[in-house]
């Protein structure tokens, strides 16, 4: 007899197995073997549950539902957005962080003389809405590091509103509400801006991060990075390896020292705090860490950074450090060359974070 499509014979052997598995854990007389067998089994079933829990997250409508509740709770406990924040201006050139849900970031980039504007990552339409008339611009172009809707949300109802705004992301992702999707080098022109779309997967397998050349306007360039780089941080690999993740870090460690970082979150204050711990000497970190606490004391946004304020303190994108590499030591598996190495450290450095995120 077959059960839901398995034929008999796999259904007996899964069985026997799970039958196995259940003695050996309950048996009074394998202690030894019942403790890491019972550690093996919650971790996996750990992960079981998350990816269980992440595909409903991401590919049914419930991901919606779950999104629209993180929406409705934070405009009721932070009506003025999360943080206070403060606009840069260039020549020409405005970038606005917009504050949205608990600690996530949108932008405007303006083109000031032509009164037209980009936003990244909208995830809540009404405030990017406001901002919007409250500047006075047009809203011709979206751009979407990915297809969280965290990120995304507000694709849909700000697409409908500007009936000529473009939707650009990644055709990997599944981003709502895509019309112009984009590949690796790929450049979006608004007016004077010049936005080039760089392939950053890990924490999904489309992310893309959106480069703002500097040169137009005869300043730096912004590197607006969704939730592959944060403020001492980066986001987690859901949907593929260190390996993957550890090269869309190396192309952000490519760019310009003077590069302004926007990410997509406001983890400053936590991520220094776990930079301490694998980089106690650090007197960067314990600079920034300083100035970061004095911010958000008074709720003040921490971005942007520059990139190389975060190759002096981010300990992700330090992996070829021997200090850190000491201080860590290497991960799991063995480290056949440079590249694997650094991807091993890369892994244990976020099971630490999550450890001391716990705590």
């Amino acid at each position: 007899m077959a059960w839901l499509g398995w034929p008999a014979p796999c259904l007996w052997v899964a069985s026997c197995g799970l039958l196995l598995v259940l003695v050996l854990l309950l048996s009074s007389r394998s202690r030894r073997a019942r403790r890491p067998l019972r550690g093996l089994f919650m971790a996996r079933s750990k992960q079981l549950l998350f990816r269980i829990g992440y595909s409903l997250y991401t590919r049914t409508w419930l991901g919606y539902l779950f999104y629209r509740q993180q929406l409705r709770r934070a405009r009721n406990r932070y009506p003025k957005g999360h943080s206070r924040t403060q606009p840069r201006l260039f020549n020409g050139v405005k970038v606005l962080p917009i504050p949205v849900l608990s600690d996530n970031y949108s932008y405007l980039i303006i083109d000031t003389q032509a009164r037209l504007a980009v936003a990244v990552d909208p995830s809540d339409p009404q405030a990017v809405q406001a901002s919007i008339e409250k500047e006075g611009v047009t809203l011709v172009a979206i751009l979407c590091t990915h297809k969280h809707w965290d990120h995304s949300g507000g694709n849909r109802d700000l697409s409908r509103r500007h009936q000529d705004c473009r939707v650009y992301g990644s055709p990997q992702d599944g981003i709502p509400y895509l019309t112009h999707p984009l590949c690796h080098q790929d450049v979006v022109s608004v007016g004077r801006l010049q936005i080039r779309a760089l392939a950053t997967p890990g924490h999904t397998q489309g992310h893309l991060v959106y480069l703002l050349d500097g040169e137009p306007y005869k300043g730096p360039s912004c590197l607006f990075s969704g939730d592959l780089l944060f403020l001492s941080g980066c986001g987690r690999t859901f949907e593929g390896t260190a390996e993957t993740m550890l090269s869309s870090l190396d192309t952000v460690l490519g760019l310009e020292d003077d590069t302004l970082l926007w990410p997509g979150h406001e983890y400053a204050e936590e991520n220094l705090g776990f930079a301490g711990v694998v980089e106690p000497e650090n007197l960067a970190r314990e600079r920034k860490m300083q100035w970061v606490q004095r911010q958000r004391m008074e709720r003040k946004s921490t971005c942007p950074s520059t990139l190389g304020e975060e190759r002096s303190y981010n300990p992700f994108l330090r992996t070829h450090c021997l200090v850190l590499q000491e201080t860590v030591g290497p991960g799991p598996g063995p480290a056949e060359n440079d590249g694997c190495s650094r991807a091993q450290l890369l892994e244990k450095l976020r099971r630490l974070k999550d450890l001391h995120k716990s705590k």
